[in-house]
């Protein structure tokens, strides 16, 4: 018998190797992704099967209540959340792709001291900012409106979508910003016709990132709307904690259905996202 060659014995040995990270990987999935699993199954029970003691693991005689409820009480809250967020995108967006593009092209005087505070604004505390938009904000009579949400939103938003978009537009070949300029495009038409559309990646990674901040932001929601006509569904879900506590399976329906934009974002995104992020990591 000829002995195994070392190329192919070196593959068997990987084999068993692959396999248990494999197995390792999917148990520490299943123990990240068992909460979400509970919250879908119990959002089908009755409120008696949510506390008992031994509830079925699966929703055999599941029940829709539950998100009958919630869209009675949580409906308009989801309204409201989609709207700031997508006022979020567009106005982080309008503000970040030119300041990014702007920040990596020009030879800006004091672009070293822009990022530097366009990174110490992400470090202050998010309290700090709501106790001052608070008060900003109610001064010019924009309390306990969507302009309050979205400004109060963008302001966390803007910093980062500007990092990510600049680190980006660094990659774009100088030569073909040049030769657009050749051709007569000006500094906006250069943006808008081929600098944007290279930069679709990290466009769209900021805008599902500014997406995702407002969608899940409660301090400025709780802070800068009085809780009764306006309400992001942060804010709702937690008054609807506050007094529906026997109503569980409508609770656990507020949060499947208040995870459903944001899955079905990040599952139609996500090679975009991967692209964005590291799009500008061999540039810096």
């Amino acid at each position: 018998m000829t002995e195994p060659r070392p190329a192919a014995a070196t593959r068997a040995r990987r084999v068993p190797r692959r396999l248990g990270s494999t197995l390792i990987a999917l148990v520490i999935l299943a123990v990240l992704l068992f909460p979400v699993y509970w919250m879908v199954n119990a959002s089908f029970f009755t409120s008696a099967q949510v506390l008992s003691v031994d509830p079925p693991l699966m929703p055999w005689s599941g029940t829709l209540d539950g998100y009958r409820q919630a869209l009675e009480s949580q409906g308009p809250n989801l309204l409201t959340s989609i709207a700031v967020a997508t006022g979020t995108v567009v106005l982080t967006l309008a503000i970040a792709i030119p300041a990014g593009y702007a920040l990596a092209r020009f030879r800006v005087p004091g672009a070293g001291i822009v990022l530097f505070a366009i990174m110490v604004v992400q470090m202050v505390p998010n309290i700090v900012l709501a106790n001052s938009l608070f008060d900003i904000l109610s001064s010019i009579g924009l309390f306990d409106t969507y302009v309050a949400l979205v400004l109060a939103d963008s302001t966390l938003a803007i910093p980062f979508a500007i990092i990510v978009l600049r680190a980006f537009m660094l990659g774009i070949p100088g030569e073909v910003i040049e030769s657009a300029q050749l051709d007569g495009a000006g500094y906006l038409r250069t943006l808008t016709r081929v600098v944007a559309p290279m930069s679709r990646n990290a466009i769209i990674t900021a805008g599902l990132f500014t997406f995702l901040f407002a969608w899940g932001d409660f301090l400025f929601g709780v802070t800068l709307t009085s809780g009764q006509g306006l309400v992001p569904v942060t804010v709702g879900i937690y008054q609807f904690i506050g007094t529906q506590v026997s109503e569980w399976n409508a609770i656990l329906a507020t949060a499947v259905l208040a995870s459903i934009p944001a899955a079905i974002l990040l599952v139609v995104a996500q090679r975009y996202i991967a692209a964005g992020v590291t799009g500008g990591a061999m540039k810096e």
